[in-house]
């Protein structure tokens, strides 16, 4: 059983009490914050993966998300709301959100969906994948780092979504694979969202790392070109 670490940030202490509960039974040592501000406090130490709530007293959930990536780009983050669902779901996703779930809820929707995710982020089939040059673009799959080359090493910022799509397509260079074969890689079979999702993550890739030969096939998906 993996030991993570995970920040719940949720103002609502029967739920956070019962999500906190069902966690921990896993293994999972788990902090809860009931506001905005202690949780945007608490970026600059990231856990393994952040469950956070968008209505929160202060500081709003997509403040702290915006905090989140600046400060640790990469740690998976899950969504959870009670308001205008499909307006939450696109700017999660547009900001960097990894999942969504609308109130109310199962509990054991929200293990299932952290398990899959923190599998997928830290489990060993990243661990499997070799070291790529491209481009100038070094990536480690194990580390989850993309440096470039071309400036001085530095890192490029990438959430756990842009990461997954990169890990995915450099498996194999030159395959071309579907949207719904990206979804089911990045998102998880479980994903019930519109495939633009893919077009959004793919828009963010292709302006952080302007190098990489990101090749849209119209209908159909995407891949990445050596050259």
């Amino acid at each position: 059983m993996n030991t993570y670490k995970v920040y719940l940030v949720e103002d609502e202490a029967n739920l956070s009490e019962v999500l906190k509960a069902y966690m921990e039974k896993e293994g999972w040592e788990v902090t809860v914050f009931d506001n905005g501000g202690d949780a945007l406090e608490a970026v600059k130490a990231p856990p393994h993966l952040w469950v956070l709530d968008i209505m929160l007293p202060g500081t709003d959930g997509y403040q702290i998300l915006k905090g989140i990536r600046e400060e640790e780009g990469d740690v998976p983050v899950i969504f959870i709301s009670a308001r205008d669902q499909d307006l939450d779901r696109v700017l999660g996703l547009e900001m960097g959100s990894d999942d969504y779930l609308a109130k109310p809820f199962l509990p054991q929707e929200l293990l299932i969906r952290a398990k899959k995710l923190l599998s997928r982020v830290y489990g060993e089939q990243a661990q499997e994948q070799k070291k790529v040059e491209l481009n100038d673009y070094h990536i480690d799959p194990e580390a989850r780092i993309v440096t470039d080359q071309q400036n001085e090493g530095s890192h490029v910022e990438l959430t756990t979504k842009e990461m997954d799509l990169i890990l995915l397509l450099t498996e194999d260079i030159g395959k071309a694979l579907s949207r719904e074969a990206i979804i089911e890689n990045v998102w998880g079979e479980n994903y019930f969202g519109s495939e633009r999702a893919v077009d959004d993550v793919v828009r963010r890739v292709r302006k952080k790392m302007p190098r990489i030969h990101l090749e849209t096939l119209y209908g159909f998906g995407y891949r990445i070109l050596s050259s």
